[in-house]
């Protein structure tokens, strides 16, 4: 079958959750054969013309917060309807305001919702009035819904009456990194530094980390590692960067992909993820996939990977997080302890899996 793929910034290697979703998911289904075409916004990658088996068209809209996604999705919806796909995947529910109209023009059309993006603190009250309209929409106007969580599925189920498929996300499983390349151009010891990986916007509580950081009162060669940059520039990100860049122990290294990613997933000593708002993160998946020892917050994302209470901290409270950071740093992972949480994750968020039950839905869509 012919598939389009709407709502992202684009593959490979963009940042954001929704992003690495879309590329595992697409390239897995791609490679079994059907035509996938994702649209990509060009202020983020300008890519070739196929990555895995994933065709790329990629078009240009302007780079501001509020109108980028809404833009890019109502031109890539009359760019789809020419190629006259058998299905229309949109992601998110900003983009998902463009339902009715792909329906209109006699798509089939498929909405993942990947979290109530309005409780996101970057946005302010008409944005997230327009993002409870997105996810109103998506969730009436779509032949088939599907939620990344449990909790959303439930979320969606009571508001809109609607029936709606739950397909996590997932993680390749890869063996530890052996190099050390980056580990030791960021003056870090192996086992010796706790990681964070998150866009540095405020729902991901960053600053809140580097609070618990310092209040926790850790041994002087035990450093906060932190990757990640904004999507546009802002006064949080912005003073997040300073601090981190004045804070003695803190490593702010930026993006990161690829290698350089792995090595510091794979001799991390310990992960951390203090969001105040995620659909299903993808970050956390990973460092379960590498066995490392996790402390989060108390949401109801994090709550749906069935991570042991002992390993969540207050939502928003330093002093609770600092607490988790002194105790698991004492408390390290035995090597039993890692390999079956790998094993667990490996067997619960498996691409193979997600890819074929999102198959499923569109067969189900297709039916006549």
């Amino acid at each position: 079958m012919r598939i389009a793929v709407l709502g992202l910034r684009g593959i490979p290697n963009v940042q954001g959750g929704v992003e690495t979703h879309c590329e595992h998911l697409f390239t897995n289904i791609a490679s079994r054969g059907h035509e996938v075409i994702v649209f990509c916004r060009e202020s983020y990658v300008t890519p070739p013309s196929h990555v895995q088996g994933v065709k790329l068209i990629s078009f240009s809209c302007p780079r501001q917060k509020y109108l980028e996604a809404v833009v890019h999705t109502f031109i890539g919806v009359f760019k789809a309807w020419r190629l006259h796909p058998d299905i229309l995947h949109i992601h998110a529910i900003g983009p998902s305001l463009f339902v009715p109209l792909a329906r209109a023009l006699g798509m089939r059309v498929v909405c993942t919702n990947h979290g109530a993006d309005y409780e996101r603190r970057k946005w302010g009250s008409v944005a997230r009035l327009i993002l409870r309209v997105g996810e109103n929409l998506g969730s009436r106007f779509s032949n088939a819904v599907i939620a990344i969580s449990p909790s959303i599925a439930e979320q969606l189920r009571t508001s809109y009456r609607c029936v709606v498929d739950v397909i996590p996300n997932g993680v390749i499983v890869r063996p530890r990194s052996s190099r050390d390349d980056i580990v030791l151009k960021s003056g870090l010891q192996k086992g010796k530094y706790i990681l964070a990986v998150a866009r540095l916007v405020p729902e991901k509580g960053l600053d809140l980390l580097i609070d618990a950081y310092e209040m926790a009162g850790l041994p002087l060669d035990w450093k906060l590692v932190i990757v990640g940059e904004a999507d546009h520039s802002s006064s949080y990100s912005r003073s997040l960067v300073a601090r981190g860049a004045s804070s003695a122990g803190v490593v702010m290294t930026g993006t990161l992909h690829g290698e350089p990613l792995a090595e510091l997933y794979s001799h991390a000593g310990l992960f951390v993820l203090p969001s105040h708002h995620e659909g299903l993160p993808i970050v956390l998946l990973e460092a379960l996939s590498y066995g490392l020892s996790v402390i989060a917050s108390d949401i109801p994302a994090h709550r749906a990977l069935n991570l042991p209470e002992e390993r969540l901290f207050r939502k928003g409270d330093p002093r609770s997080a600092a607490e988790k950071l002194r105790y698991f740093i004492d408390h390290p992972q035995t090597p039993e302890d890692q390999v079956e949480q790998i094993k667990r994750t490996a067997n619960r968020f498996d691409w193979n899996l997600i890819a074929q039950k999102t198959l499923e839905v569109y067969r189900r869509v297709l039916r006549p």
